[in-house]
């Protein structure tokens, strides 16, 4: 069982008093985004970069989503302690238990590397893969954290305000234009304003807010991460059953535990032949179904 939280005990404290919580959903309902300024310390931003290290400069993406000069760390709840703590950051889950139903999941944990050079990301939203009619309450909320500080010039994260509300005729020409231009897709793209914030700040966002990264023309790399997470009934971006072994899964939190997966939407949703999948996670645990059939 970990004991270390971001920014230390009472830090975190301190910041949970100072946090307006009232003020963020006031700014997540109106505009469809908030930023925390302070999340992380420069303790925190140290080890998050060293937790990094090991994982950067070895690959490049693969298609223009993803970024062909834009570096991607998936699974990052696993890589690093200091990644598995933050994502049961105290302030994000006060908010997301205010804006998604008990036993919400984790959907994404990555880290993004956006390098000189790099064009924009096609204009998207995060949860437009659930098909579900808008306008509609997000089935998914994102958090985006500023490793390097972000800018327009860098690859900063550029969005869409209040588009987390519009229907789906007034998104249609993100649908459009996800492939290629046409005029409706570039007037949304007029649209856009960059997200400016120092290293250490985050912003949450609805997961039907219109964005995308930036094209980075400056001369330096952003450096940021990304959890995402969903409705507890909804299907997850990352199968964490399969991208996160077992013995790592038993060595986290039970908060983190139960953002994987290992939890029960009722009244028996994500139940392993007919049992807990907690039970998964004990030792001594043999599958009902064997591997070898009679």
């Amino acid at each position: 069982m970990k004991n270390h939280t971001p920014g230390g005990e009472p830090e975190m404290e301190t910041k949970m008093t100072d946090f307006d919580i009232d003020t963020h959903l006031q700014r997540m309902q109106r505009d469809g985004y908030t930023i925390i300024e302070d999340f992380l310390s420069a303790d925190d931003l140290r080890e998050v970069r060293a937790g990094l290290a090991p994982y950067l400069n070895t690959h490049a993406g693969r298609n223009n989503f993803e970024g062909y000069k834009t570096e991607r760390v998936y699974t990052l709840v696993a890589r690093d302690r200091i990644f598995e703590n933050l994502a049961e950051e105290p302030r994000v889950l006060a908010l997301l238990d205010k804006l998604l139903l008990p036993g919400y999941l984790l959907t994404a944990s990555q880290a993004i590397c956006i390098h000189p050079g790099e064009t924009p990301q096609p204009l998207h939203a995060d949860d437009m893969f659930y098909r579900v009619p808008r306008p509609r309450p997000a089935i998914s909320i994102s958090t985006i954290v500023a490793v390097d500080a972000f800018t327009a010039e860098n690859g900063g994260t550029e969005i869409l305000p209040g588009s987390h509300a519009w229907s789906d005729a007034d998104v249609a020409g993100v649908y459009d234009g996800f492939d290629h231009d046409t005029v409706a897709h570039q007037a949304l793209i007029k649209q856009l304003i960059p997200v400016r914030m120092p290293a250490g700040a985050c912003v949450v966002f609805a997961g039907t807010l219109l964005h995308r990264g930036g094209a980075n023309v400056g001369h330096t790399p952003r450096l940021a991460f990304s959890n995402q997470y969903c409705e507890p009934w909804a299907r997850t971006q990352e199968n964490f059953f399969l991208g996160v072994p077992p013995q790592l899964a038993r060595e986290m939190s039970p908060r983190v535990q139960q953002l994987l997966g290992y939890s029960i939407w009722p009244p028996f949703m994500g139940q392993v032949t007919a049992r807990h999948p907690m039970k998964a996670l004990d030792p001594d645990w043999i599958a009902p179904v064997s591997s070898k059939k009679p």
